[in-house]
């Protein structure tokens, strides 16, 4: 493409008096030689890169901090959390630190109807465990079960099981008492005794049916116990830790923040360290996306293409491809529409004598120049490119040869002599053998490509040579390299120095189609949406530079930030109206299609200042989390309250499911929308009504 126009690539002087009487042509000019020149810059003279290093130094930082804590590089001691817990960012009370120090941790096992009573890091000699369940109601106290248990420097642990089987409902204290002694005669005298700790656990005990058809009849009876008291807790293990930052993440990617704090709320997992992961993430989700979405969608003021200059570009790209390729356009019937979600263009065009491609071809050869176009420009909206042939000349066969050459010749008389067309026919057909055996020879020759089909045929003025082609290399989706112009280059020139005695008046024509290649490498575009498996309609989009570029146009990020975009628009009037302010309330607000993402393309598309959006977004991510992380306990302990216990997994498959719809859902919406076919309606009825058919 030139550097000075739109349009032809002509000489510099031939296009100034044009421009400077075309203001729109002036204007693209002037936008084009600030988006060259600025393209130069250096890295750090772009807001958005050091904030992009700050994303990937954080992660990094982050990742390294989990992976050590849950590979137990760091230990297992639990003084982070009880540090923690010490602090305003736990609001119970202090938990139990359990490094060395003596411990105990009783837990039901309602399978074997049997509390587990468990005491840790004991120092080596006698344990004596008394440990009994009382009735709460009744105050009746049971003598406690003793039990003598003998330890040496390895086993540091002692572990006893009471059961429950034989209770009626109520409400239950269990205790646990461990004295220990240096010796069993120490114990049996009880003197001496070193040291002694204890717990209680309150619970209440429900009796009801399990594995019943009908509820309440059949089954087998089932005890379940809920705790109501169990203490202060028992701090959380650096590796404990570490591991739970796993399943946050997972969660809080997989169904929302909201999941996330529910499933570690039931788990007993401490707020700060809740909000401290789902924080993170968004630090690092924003830091990181954030930067490559404002290298694709931000754009100074004046640099920004108005619907008038879009339509002026498209217009002179066709122009410029309408000779290029040897068709001929109906400008009349042209549609070139700039809509919210993308640009459509739709473009009917006769076939000529000089026009030697299908209208497949043409369709990406002219998306091509668009997109390279559109990504100098940044303009990477989706576009829909129709092209159709009409006239007398749309019946031509490129696959087969039939009619390739043949224009219009209603003018032409036929030939009064009929031996110099018989002699034509024949010097005809030799050429085309000639042709065949070179072609047959350079795919011998050639073993990275195998042969699919071949067509060549030719009149006095030109021999058409069309090969389908299909690399032999292993992979050669990922390895094979060459484009089809480069084959079509080398088989030009090896066919036409092998005939040059043949080819002294006619010229050589070859078109090479890689049967294994894809739209995007025909056209060059960045990423392409369908609207289906069996529609041919399709919606390319520029593409971008840069390992950025490159990685936000993949698949899934393609997916993902199309659809963040798409809701961002339809919550766009809320932030014109509240700005800043509103943009923090949007992200920090928990329901569906918010989130530091979302609110960040928002900030983008009402052309907020970067670093406001930056801070808007992050102190609303900050607020949700930890509004978030404290608030989940506070459900979790009402559950437990009012014995609810059994819809906390339900309400966190639900926000799961509802997360998923959501995503789904808008996807399908912003799906069809973007491929409505009002427009293409309009365009082929059009053309009915003046050509016909």
């Amino acid at each position: 493409m030139g550097e000075a126009v739109v349009g032809d690539e002509l000489p510099k002087e031939q296009v100034e008096p044009e421009s400077k009487s075309d203001p729109l042509l002036k204007e693209l000019n002037e936008i084009r030689r600030r988006r060259t020149d600025g393209e130069s810059r250096s890295m750090f003279a772009k807001k958005e890169n050091p904030v992009l290093l700050m994303g990937f130094a954080y992660g990094i930082l982050y990742g390294a901090l989990i992976l050590s804590m849950s590979s137990g590089l760091l230990g297992q001691s639990t003084s982070l959390d009880h540090s923690a817990s010490t602090t305003f960012l736990d609001s119970g009370e202090p938990c139990i630190e359990i490094d060395e120090e003596p411990w105990i941790l009783i837990f039901p096992n309602e399978d074997a109807e049997q509390f587990s009573l468990n005491a840790y890091n004991l120092p080596a000699g006698v344990a004596i465990l008394e440990y009994n369940i009382q009735d709460k109601e009744s105050n009746q106290n049971s003598p406690p079960t003793r039990v003598e248990r003998v330890l040496d420097e390895e086993i540091n642990r002692v572990s006893q099981r009471e059961d429950y089987s034989t209770l009626e409902e109520g409400t239950y204290d269990v205790i646990l008492t461990v004295k220990l002694y240096n010796n069993s005669d120490d114990a049996k005298n009880e003197i001496n005794m070193t040291n002694t700790l204890s717990k209680s656990l309150e619970f209440e005990l429900e009796i009801g049916t399990k594995g019943g058809i009908i509820p309440f009849i059949g089954g087998e009876e089932h005890r379940d116990v809920r705790i109501t008291d169990s203490g202060s807790r028992s701090c959380w293990s650096i590796q404990e830790l570490g591991n739970w930052a796993y399943i946050l993440v997972g969660a809080e990617l997989g169904g929302g923040r909201e999941t996330a704090m529910l499933a570690g709320g039931a788990a007993g997992i401490p707020a700060w360290w809740m909000a401290f992961n789902s924080l993170s993430l968004s630090v690092f989700t924003l830091l990181i996306a954030y930067p490559l979405m404002y290298k694709v969608y931000h754009q100074e003021a004046d640099d920004i293409l108005s619907r008038n200059h879009i339509i002026r570009l498209v217009d002179d790209i066709i122009t410029r491809c309408e000779r290029r390729l040897g068709i001929v356009v109906d400008h009349d019937l042209a549609k070139i529409e700039p809509r919210e979600l993308s640009i459509d263009i739709m473009i009917p065009y006769k076939n000529t004598e000089n026009t030697l491609t299908d209208s497949k071809s043409i369709r990406d050869e002219i998306l091509k120049e668009v997109l390279e176009e559109f990504a100098l420009f940044r303009v990477f909206k989706p576009v829909q490119l129709t092209v159709r042939t009409i006239g007398s000349g749309q019946a031509i066969d490129f696959d087969s040869g039939v009619g390739v050459g043949v224009g219009n010749r209603d003018d032409e008389a036929p030939p009064e002599n009929y031996t110099s067309f018989f002699e034509e026919l024949h010097s005809l057909s030799r050429i085309e053998d000639e042709v065949r055996d070179s072609l047959d020879l350079y795919f011998v020759r050639d073993k990275t490509l195998d042969l699919q089909n071949a067509v060549i045929t030719s009149d006095d003025r030109i021999v058409f040579v069309s090969v389908i082609f299909k690399p032999t290399t292993r992979l050669a989706f990922f390895r094979f390299k060459r484009q089809a112009s480069e084959v079509e280059d080398e088989l030009r020139n090896y066919i036409f120095e092998r005939n040059q005695s043949l080819l002294t008046s006619q010229e050589l024509i070859v078109k090479a189609r890689n049967q294994v290649s894809t739209l995007s490498d025909r056209s060059g575009a960045g990423r392409v949406e369908r609207k289906g498996d069996k529609d041919e309609r399709i919606a390319a989009v520029a593409r971008q530079d840069g390992f950025g570029g490159r990685m936000l146009q993949t698949k899934l990020l393609g997916d993902i930030l199309s659809t963040v975009e798409y809701t961002a628009n339809e919550k766009r009037e809320m932030i014109n109206k509240w700005g800043f302010w509103g943009l923090i309330v949007f992200v920090w607000i928990p329901f569906m299609a918010s989130g530091v993402l979302v609110g960040a393309m928002l900030g983008l598309l009402s052309r907020m200042k970067f670093m406001r959006v930056l801070v808007a977004t992050m102190v609303g991510g900050f607020i949700a989390s930890i509004t978030w992380a404290y608030t989940a306990e506070g459900i979790i302990k009402i559950m437990h309250k009012y014995k609810l216990e059994a819809v906390i997994p339900i309400m966190i498959i639900v926000f799961i499911l509802g997360a998923i719809l959501h995503i789904r859902s808008t996807k399908i919406r912003r799906q069809t929308e973007l491929f409505e076919d009002t427009l293409l309606d309009n365009f082929h009825n059009d053309i009915k009504e003046k050509y016909g058919s």
